[in-house]
């Protein structure tokens, strides 16, 4: 396709990707669009207008946060059913990722309204990109729960998965979140952290999540700024081993339930309980009454 300025067209939502952390990383596109749209509909306005104004671009700016999105929404879609072009933007990345904007595009969907996505930034594939993670696959989390307790119910349902898992955490909680990676899922497993992505003290460590926490806190520098979290998946347990467990499970089940049964079989080989108590209740449900 011929490289050429694009101008943002009547009744036209755009959601428009911004850096993450180098402003030389927004695109071509991006600015044409920014440029010649009516509206911006902006996560900060304080932050979106320091990157407009780095391109000198003069726009006008409407606040669409997580705290009015609803609300936004509706104003924006009669905005757009007036004809005039709309860009959305989060304060960095790719608006609907972790960042508000998911309500917005649906809302104007069921309008009816045009949607045009601008890709470009986003944490989680920029992290990715330099990890190498071997496995191909991988579960975006985003942001795991404030409350400890809360986190760790949601890491016990990750545990067994076989895909890597990719977390965003605040520098306010790294330390309590990679304890609690460590706790639930392993500490043999391998840990990559990104920090500080695009940015001038950009980082890269890649560690066992078993010495993750020694590293962070051995110097203060490495626990600020935004992280990208990415933990390898759930080793396949060896078929020997498994089948060594299910053979240990189906003499259990003569006399237990499911579960206590699954449990104990997990206890006695080492394999996780979660690939056994599934084949439980297989074996229960095979029994005759």
């Amino acid at each position: 396709m011929q490289a050429s300025e694009f101008r943002a067209q009547p009744g036209t939502l755009y959601i428009v990707a911004t850096p993450i952390g180098n402003l030389r990383d927004i695109t071509l596109r991006a600015l044409d669009i920014l440029k010649t749209v009516d509206l911006v509909a902006a996560e900060d306005t304080r932050v979106s207008g320091g990157l407009l104004s780095a391109y000198g671009i003069s726009a006008k700016l409407f606040a669409c946060h997580e705290h009015n999105e609803r609300t936004a929404a509706a104003a924006l879609v009669d905005q757009l059913r007036q004809g005039r072009s709309v860009a959305l933007v989060s304060d960095a990345g790719t608006p609907g990722i972790s960042d508000p904007g998911a309500v917005v595009v649906r809302a104007v969907r069921e309008a009816g309204l045009t949607v045009v996505p601008l890709p470009g930034a986003s944490a989680a594939a920029t992290a990715l990109s330099a990890a190498g993670l071997a496995e191909g696959r991988w579960l975006f989390h985003g942001f795991l729960p404030h409350k400890a307790g809360e986190r760790r119910r949601v890491l016990a349902t990750l545990a067994g998965l076989p895909q890597g898992l990719l977390f965003y955490e605040s520098p306010h909680r790294i330390l309590d979140t990679v304890a609690d990676l460590a706790t639930a899922l392993g500490g043999e497993r391998r840990l990559f952290i990104a920090r500080e992505l695009t940015k001038r003290f950009e980082e890269f460590h890649d560690c066992a999540l078993a010495e993750a926490l020694d590293w962070l806190q051995g110097d203060d520098n490495r626990q600020r700024g935004e992280f990208v979290l990415i933990v390898s998946g759930c080793p396949a347990e060896t078929d020997a081993g498994l089948e060594e467990a299910r053979r240990v499970l189906e003499i259990l089940i003569e006399d237990l339930p499911a579960s206590q049964a699954a449990r104990l079989a997990a206890r006695i080989t080492g394999t996780k309980k979660n690939a056994l108590y599934d084949f439980a209740q297989q074996l229960k449900s095979d029994r005759p009454e």
